[in-house]
């Protein structure tokens, strides 16, 4: 099977999409980039083909299977299961290697037996949190939530201080961000078959998966950190370029994208064929973008993704002056001291986030019809909300186009890119 990859490195996380030689998403993958760069182009890139080995099995079953539907849904949050108990496993055997540091002599077997528990808590949390849609495609924010919510509730009955159970944890989780899984896809899949009613009797048919070539025609990347990709030099291309072609394609009638990412925050005119033809982009610090979310978010103890929906309940919104990275936590803390509800905090902050991207926006020309939003922070519905209020307030009624996939975007127009590259060579 012929494929062509886009790779998006981006400040935050790293995207990989794979298209085939009509330009069909057959791929996607996803991971945490904030650790290392070139292992995070890896593991969004092999997340990518696994994807594809899964639309090709998903493709045999439908073709057989009566209840194919049922299995593939299955199938899969199985295999997301087994992934996950992989990387908590290893969080494991670093956390024990870390508590035989001298610093926990006075208290090491407690704080043992207390990540006993709260390991063993996080793995009954994940049969649950697997069996429906995940909240969150990172392992990081989803052992994480588990991991305090255990922890504090050891801590509360007289276990170790929460601090120093958190800290295991933080301290830790950067390594396994920095490993692959030692399992390949077929005996992974296997693993998960076992957990599926009726998928072991596919054994022969994920066998036969696993053995399919899939073969990298070309490869095409992008993003914040593109210089260290392993590709020649004419297999890079700007974000402003990719981000504007994947939304295109995305969205044919696009002609304003706005993308708000980890790191910075791209306002970009298209034309009708996808061509960009202005942009502003703020790219000197992280204020107003995903990065600062995400700081807050740590601040408050909450998983990134539990952000939005909390600043949806808010009753008043507090006017923010400031979206400096640099002082969130302080500008947090200081609006909680003053007696104001954090859910308003929260909102007032994305708003404050919003007015920022629409003053790029105006100096790149303004908002036309249709309005495409992507980018991580495109996932974060109370960010959503605030773009539609304040885009209706300075343009009127808009179409606003949102992609559940719409992180990929840039990675996605990466891979057309690498489609294209390949046909002229071909034409020529």
């Amino acid at each position: 099977m012929d494929l062509f990859i886009g790779i998006d490195l981006g400040s935050t996380t790293t995207k990989a999409v794979a298209v085939d030689e009509h330009g069909a998403v057959l791929g996607r993958g996803i991971t945490n980039s904030r650790s290392n760069y070139d292992v995070a182009a890896q593991v969004a890139r092999e997340e990518a083909l696994t994807n594809v080995r899964f639309e090709v099995l998903a493709r045999r079953l439908r073709d057989g299977m009566p209840d194919a539907a049922r299995v593939e849904s299955q199938l899969l949050a199985a295999y997301r299961l087994e992934c996950f108990l992989g990387a908590l496993s290893r969080l494991e055997d670093h956390c024990r290697r870390d508590l035989e540091n001298p610093r926990f002599d006075n208290d090491r077997y407690a704080m043992l037996e207390a990540l006993e528990r709260i390991l063993g808590g996080v793995r009954d949390d994940a049969v649950q949190v697997f069996s429906e849609p995940a909240r969150s495609d990172f392992f990081r924010d989803l052992a994480g939530a588990s991991f305090i919510e255990h922890a504090a509730e050891i801590a509360r009955n007289g276990g170790p201080a929460f601090d120093r159970l958190v800290g295991l944890f933080d301290r830790n989780i950067i390594p396994v961000e920095n490993e692959t899984e030692t399992r390949g896809f077929h005996q992974l899949l296997i693993a998960a078959a076992g957990r599926v009613a009726g998928a072991p009797a596919l054994a022969a048919l994920i066998d036969d998966v696993a053995r399919t070539r899939l073969h990298e025609l070309r490869s095409v990347g992008t993003g914040y950190g593109r210089v260290r990709l392993p590709f020649p030099k004419e297999c890079i291309r700007s974000e402003i370029l990719c981000h504007g072609l994947g939304a295109h394609l995305m969205f044919p009638q696009t002609r304003t994208v706005l993308d708000i990412g980890g790191q910075d925050t791209k306002a970009i005119q298209l034309d009708a064929n996808g061509v960009v033809t202005s942009f502003q982009m703020n790219d000197r610090c992280a204020a107003g973008c995903g990065r600062y979310l995400g700081y807050i978010a740590d601040e408050m103890n909450i998983g990134l993704q539990d952000l939005g929906p909390l600043a949806l309940g808010a009753r008043r919104r507090v006017r923010i002056n400031s979206t400096c990275t640099v002082f969130a936590g302080a500008e947090f803390r200081d609006r909680l001291a003053a007696g104001q509800a954090r859910e308003d905090i929260v909102a007032g902050l994305h708003r404050a986030i919003i007015l920022r991207a629409m003053s790029l926006l105006a100096r790149s020309g303004g908002i036309h019809n249709e309005f495409t939003f992507t980018g991580g922070v495109a996932r974060n519905p109370a960010a959503v909300k605030a773009l539609r209020e304040v885009a209706e307030e300075n343009y009127g009624k808009l179409t606003l186009n949102i992609a559940p996939d719409s992180i990929y975007t840039g990675a996605l127009g990466a891979a057309h890119f690498a489609l294209r590259d390949v046909a002229v060579k071909e034409a020529a």
